[in-house]
């Protein structure tokens, strides 16, 4: 039997995708031309293991696909050198901020960190989209930062969360290892009327191949889930279920 959250099933995903007519792109992409009408944006959250960020980013460029990655300032997320050959390879390169929780929930110093942070970022690629780190286990949701200032004040053309109507695109993300898990997600979550029960990725791809999946989509997709080792795809398998538990009573 196949397993999930592998290379092999992620480029199946990407095949049919392909085959169905969706156009895939960044979500910077997105932004500067909405018109095209049946699309997905490839997002990808980089929380650690950015070796497995640069497999996807290789294997999406065989087949000619730019998607959006997001690099968490901490060194589980921020590698130089696999950031600089994401960019080489023509994907989009965001920051994945979580400064108000880093901070402690001191605003201030937040609002410095996420500057600061914003242009070490700036080396490796001339950033315009910003998408938030869900810290799960943190009191601080990182999007509150933008209660006291603008990102558009920074040159950012647009923040997931913030920028794109969920009831005109649907949202597909992993987090939890699940696809759009309710229980084990804590702020990975978007405002929708789409109603949808995908268990895995094999739903999401018969979803696709019956043409159920709507014409516009976001699909969040977290590299350090998927693998072909045994040994590091069961590793994140277990993990991911305490993590799962854990979160299932905060």
């Amino acid at each position: 039997m196949k397993r999930d959250f592998t290379k092999y099933m992620y480029e199946s995903l990407l095949k049919l995708l392909l085959n169905k007519g969706y156009a895939i792109r960044t979500f910077e992409q997105y932004l500067s031309d909405n018109k095209i009408n049946k699309f997905v944006i490839l997002r990808h959250d980089v929380d650690k293991k950015p070796e497995n960020a640069l497999i996807m980013a290789q294997l999406e460029n065989q087949f000619g696909i730019k998607a959006s990655y997001y690099f968490r300032i901490v060194k589980h997320s921020n590698d130089p050198k696999i950031i600089e050959s994401i960019a080489e390879l023509g994907h989009e390169i965001g920051y994945h901020y979580e400064d108000l929780n880093l901070a402690k929930g001191d605003y201030g110093l937040a609002i410095d960190n996420f500057e600061k942070n914003l242009n070490y970022f700036r080396k490796y690629y001339p950033i315009k989209t910003i998408c938030m780190h869900g810290s799960p286990l943190s009191k601080w949701d990182n999007r509150l930062i933008w209660n006291n200032i603008d990102y558009r004040d920074y040159g950012i053309l647009g923040e997931p969360y913030f920028d794109i109507d969920f009831n005109k695109v649907i949202y597909l993300t992993d987090t939890g290892r699940k696809w759009n898990a309710t229980n084990e997600n804590i702020r990975d979550k978007v405002n929708t009327n789409f109603a949808f029960d995908f268990k895995s990725t094999f739903d999401v791809i018969d979803a696709i191949e019956k043409k159920e999946l709507p014409d516009n989509v976001m699909i969040n997709v977290h590299p350090q889930r998927w693998t072909n080792n045994k040994i590091f795809w069961l590793n994140e398998l277990v993990m991911q279920k305490i993590k799962n538990f854990i979160k299932r009573y905060i």
